[in-house]
């Protein structure tokens, strides 16, 4: 089986998963499922998101709203290169939108999701040399004990976690939700020396 057959297949199987809507361990989601995930045989970076929010939930398109406006100006690309899959792919860690709390906001992605389909994603996708951990759970997974006590600290430490991560690197970063506009004001370094070494990964990576 090749690697194109390979991933085409756990597409299908992802997309009939019902796991947490039948789910007896937790509560079932509050809507049909709709996982939405974009794996590449031949992309070399990978962005590890957190879970489908509401907007992308209706489209079935990856970071199709104000947060992906966001993450494609840090990656310094168009929205027709951000959605080349032939060059970036996508996987957040819980495939489905997992509802809304009480208070509106997005509710974290499902425990179910990472455990039943992500290595088996990634050992499909072996030419990843970069990923991108966007937020805490996306770093829990990609980093293990390279991740520090909070996001903050974990980012500022982008460089010495990327020097101790190889084939993938990781570059940890905040999620690019403009609930987080706070915490780019209050954290400089992350536009002045995150951002242009990530523009020029994604440069090298992309234009080859």
């Amino acid at each position: 089986m090749n690697a194109q057959t390979e991933l085409e297949g756990l597409i299908a199987r992802v997309q009939a998963c019902r796991l947490c809507g039948n789910t007896t361990s937790a509560k079932p989601l509050p809507h049909e499922p709709r996982p939405v995930a974009w794996p590449s045989t031949t992309a070399k970076i990978l962005i590890a998101g957190q879970a489908p929010g509401t907007k992308v939930h209706a489209s079935g398109i990856p970071f199709d709203d104000a947060s992906g406006d966001r993450l494609r100006d840090w990656l310094g690309v168009s929205r027709a290169e951000f959605y080349d899959r032939s060059k970036l792919a996508m996987l957040p860690i819980g495939f489905c939108f997992p509802g809304q709390d009480a208070k509106g906001g997005d509710l974290p992605p499902r425990r179910e999701c990472a455990p039943a389909w992500r290595s088996a994603f990634l050992a499909a996708m072996p030419q990843i040399e970069l990923v991108l951990a966007i937020g805490l759970y996306a770093q829990a997974w990609h980093l293990g004990g390279l991740r520090r006590a909070s996001l903050t600290e974990t980012a500022a430490n982008w460089r010495s976690i990327y020097d101790a991560t190889a084939k993938p690197n990781v570059l940890a970063m905040p999620h690019p939700s403009w609930r987080n506009t706070g915490w780019l004001k209050k954290n400089p370094w992350f536009a002045t020396d995150l951002l242009p070494f990530l523009r020029g990964e994604v440069q090298r990576l992309t234009r080859d």
